[in-house]
């Protein structure tokens, strides 16, 4: 999966006071996207440094991967195209995934700092006062220094369910964005353990009951700033299918040799259905 980058290590301690040096990674944040530098032939990402920026940045610390360190270039607004390094342009995130791209563990670094870089542009400001926010002196928080109020990185749970049938697996289809195979899922509500998320998200989108719900494994997931949890259950009772169309264009059982998995192994919806395929769940 697209954590999966072994034997690199992240490491997302905030440290308090950590100033980028010449040779530190800036990860440069524009509406989804990341200044980069990605060679098309040979599939491989770049990041610029801040000593290749010819003008003076605002940054704050991100996460280290063994002994790079990533900061992103905060309070922006200023800075134009016209100031990138040489060579380097704006990706969106599709395009970070749309095929692998090496080293893989900036490509993870990209999904990351995504989820941090839109938090802290989304937190400039009080959500309660209205005051402009600082940043914690002993935590990766903003805090308001009028009211007092202290505001965290949010992390919105989500489960991804694979339903089994005997030898068939539940797959849907999207009705708009994510055009390959996938799996029932769904965000938690307030009050709602993991568990009745699974009922309910299989419930809702496909109109059957499940039993044995048991959990597989977790990936974050930052460009919807999720934590995914993966769960299997098996179908209880009636198997017909009621699809909701308004969220689904696709919903079916499907037997294990006839699965057709994702392009790219990066998430944990594939891993799922790859295990289901090959007899390991």
């Amino acid at each position: 999966m697209l954590q999966e980058i072994q034997p690199k290590k992240l490491v997302n301690t905030y440290r308090v006071g950590e100033k980028a040096d010449a040779d530190s990674i800036i990860l440069f944040h524009d509406n989804g996207r990341f200044l980069a530098r990605i060679d098309e032939k040979e599939k491989t990402i770049t990041y610029p440094k801040l000593k290749d920026f010819g003008v003076e940045l605002s940054t704050v610390f991100l996460f280290s991967i063994d002994d790079e360190k990533f900061f992103l270039a905060y309070e922006t607004d200023g800075i134009s195209e016209a100031d990138f390094p040489t060579g380097f342009e704006l990706y969106d995130m599709k395009q970070f995934r749309r095929e692998y791209l090496f080293p893989k563990h900036y490509v993870f670094a990209a999904f990351t700092a995504v989820q941090l870089a839109e938090w802290y542009e989304g937190t400039v400001y009080c959500g309660k006062c209205g005051s402009k926010t600082k940043h914690s002196e002993t935590e990766r928080a903003k805090v308001c220094p009028n009211c007092g109020k202290v505001v965290y990185p949010r992390i919105n749970p989500a489960v991804i369910v694979g339903v089994t049938n005997g030898d068939r697996l539940l797959l849907t289809k999207y009705r708009v964005g994510y055009s390959n195979n996938a799996l029932v899922a769904g965000f938690t509500e307030i009050g709602e353990t993991l568990e009745e998320t699974v009922e309910r998200e299989v419930m809702e989108e496909t109109g059957l009951k499940v039993k044995n719900i048991r959990y597989y494994k977790s990936q974050p997931w930052g460009i919807a700033s999720d934590i995914l949890m993966g769960f299997y259950c098996d179908v209880d009772g009636d198997d017909e299918i009621k699809m909701d169309e308004s969220e689904l264009k696709y919903a079916q059982w499907v037997p294990r040799e006839e699965i057709e998995l994702q392009p790219l192994e990066y998430s944990l919806t594939n891993e799922m259905m790859k295990m289901f395929k090959e007899s390991k769940v």
